[in-house]
């Protein structure tokens, strides 16, 4: 199927009665802060014909023509009794009007923070809804017997997952899913997505470990043969093992022993979003999140999470010049619990002026409170930028209070086996990567030659590197193999710590290879690649990657060699 192909919608039966609507699109849509991934999308939609109709989760304004036409040539879109919504997003308002035009006498189905949210995006009041709070049921006829399970978490506080115990299909909504298009309905040869599954999983779900542990003992009691999640293959062949994965990758999570409490509030998802990408730097940094959205946290839950973490960040929208009442509540239990020798960090969106950042900036700096970082202000929604940018203001706020914890531990000499490991020699290089507008770049010594045919390399790339998002399958990068007696300039430069989203090729010379990723000028060679696949390898990423084009700038040149005496560090 061609990238360049116009978006469709693929219609498929998965069940008795049942059949998935995939809204699909080749070309690049960003959901939520997957930057890194440019593989299209699918949004998934399913219907299911009993005595009664019912629609589960209607895609957004992006697909809202296609998905009607698409919905009206195969089904009388006026006989729809039920619209079934896992999690309201006001991206859906465009297609959920659309419907209800057509079938006005459609009844929705949500939480009650959802049904809260979906009268203001459809600003009615009167809406009719069915609110499910997990006990109640909806009998669609035919054996359709739906049941409920709430599955809320601070980034999604209404979500909503729908069992048919007819079918033993569990409609996941956001669980299990993953950002990528295909012809595939079904996860055939489950083991490709993983990848893919994986980095959903660290964007979205990693910052709620412990909302996801609870999600996963709720679900288990649900005899399954089908996950019908929102985005991404229906997971069927490879469901146990994808529930394990999530099960081990929330205790990665919930094992840390330094954590870092995020509370903020959203008014229109900016702020959410903005929190979701410090989330995601910090939990790849190897520290916890406890995320709070304090619209919906009760005062003793915000207490608790301040009392036990290392440090704490505090986000807020401007609405009216202020920040909104949870949030100053919040602020206030902050100021009462925690001690001000813990780290702090502030973040926010506006629309004009932000004045609630700086209300909670002058709040903690008042009461003796160090930040970790310049306040973040974004103003209306972030753009793949911004949100580099506070992926890496997390990882950087996450170090630093490792960093504290490492100083107040005594320094242990290395080990034999740690000195023999630290012998292993490596080549100097810099890895130099670019997408969209998003550039990175790092220094390595952890490369080797891992084929002939076709000619690849593998690189460790430790998961909380600037770079690694960028070091996906798919992606390209150049390696820059530094010459001995010309190497320390560049080994300085990309050794320095770099601010937040800061240019790294500011201050080098460098030039666009074929693939747009840099060489550096001074660089002995450089190799062209294209990342095949990566395993994950305790704190690192092991990344293959095929060896597309290169050169040697130097022929008289020999390659800088790192040698170090311990093998604990670089």
């Amino acid at each position: 199927m061609s990238k360049n192909k116009p978006r469709d919608v693929q219609v498929f039966p998965v069940g008795t009665d049942t059949r998935v609507l995939r809204s699909r699109s080749w070309a690049r849509l960003r959901f939520e802060i997957e930057y890194a991934l440019a593989k299209g999308t699918t949004a998934n939609s399913y219907l299911i014909e009993g005595d009664k109709i019912a629609l589960l989760d209607p895609p957004g304004e992006t697909f809202t023509q296609i998905y009607l036409e698409s919905l009206s040539q195969r089904f009388d879109v006026t006989k729809i009794d039920y619209v079934i919504i896992g999690h309201v997003n006001p991206n859906r308002a465009a297609t959920l009007k659309a419907l209800r035009e057509v079938a006005p006498q459609i009844t929705f189905v949500c939480s009650n923070p959802g049904a809260i949210n979906l009268r203001q995006i459809l600003e009615d009041e009167n809406l009719p809804i069915m609110v499910m709070k997990g006990e109640e049921t909806l009998d669609l006829g035919k054996g359709h017997h739906l049941q409920f399970i709430p599955t809320p978490n601070p980034r999604y506080p209404d979500h909503l997952c729908t069992y048919d115990p007819q079918t033993e299909i569990l409609y996941t909504d956001k669980l299990f899913g993953s950002h990528i298009c295909g012809d595939q309905v079904f996860d055939e040869g489950w083991q490709v997505f993983l990848e893919d599954r994986r980095y959903y999983f660290e964007c979205l779900m990693a910052p709620h470990a412990r909302q996801v542990e609870t999600a996963l003992e709720k679900l288990s009691e649900f005899p399954t043969r089908l996950y019908a999640p929102n985005h991404g293959p229906l997971v069927r062949y490879g469901l146990i093992e994808l529930t394990k994965a999530y099960g081990q990758w929330s205790q990665q999570q919930t094992i840390q022993d330094t954590t870092v409490a995020l509370i903020y509030a959203s008014a229109y998802g900016n702020t959410a979003v903005i929190a979701q990408a410090i989330a995601h730097g910090i939990t790849k940094a190897g520290v916890r999140v406890e995320s709070i959205n304090c619209e919906f946290a009760e005062p003793g839950e915000i207490q608790a999470a301040v009392e036990k973490a290392a440090g704490f960040i505090i986000g807020s929208p401007t609405l009216g010049g202020h920040a909104p009442t949870p949030v100053q509540t919040a602020l206030g239990i902050v100021l009462s619990t925690a001690t001000n020798s813990k780290l702090a960090g502030v973040f926010g969106s506006f629309g004009w002026s932000g004045e609630a950042i700086d209300l909670i900036q002058g709040k903690l700096k008042d009461a003796g409170y160090r930040l970790g970082f310049e306040p973040i202000r974004v103003k209306f929604k972030p753009n793949d930028v911004t949100l580099q940018m506070c992926e890496e203001t997390g990882t950087d706020f996450a170090q630093a209070l490792k960093k504290a914890k490492k100083v107040r531990a005594p320094i242990q000499p290395a080990t034999s086996v740690e000195q023999a490991v630290g012998r292993i020699l490596g080549s100097l290089c810099v890895v130099t990567a670019k997408q969209g507008d998003i550039s990175s770049a790092m220094l390595a010594s952890w490369v080797s030659q891992a084929s002939f045919s076709p000619p690849g390399l593998t690189i460790a790339v430790a998961k909380d590197r600037a770079l690694e998002p960028l070091m996906h399958s798919g992606n390209q990068f150049v390696l820059n193999i530094l010459k001995e007696g010309n190497h320390l300039g560049l080994m300085k430069h990309f050794l320095k710590p770099f601010a937040p989203g800061e240019n790294r090729f500011a201050e080098v010379a460098s030039q666009d290879t074929d693939n747009g990723c840099p060489i550096l000028n001074d660089a002995l060679a450089y190799l062209e690649c294209s990342v095949q696949s990566r395993m994950e390898v305790g704190d690192h990423w092991l990344v293959y990657a095929s060896v597309d084009n290169g050169d040697v700038l130097n022929l008289d040149g020999v390659t800088a060699v790192h040698h170090r005496k311990s093998g604990t560090h670089y």
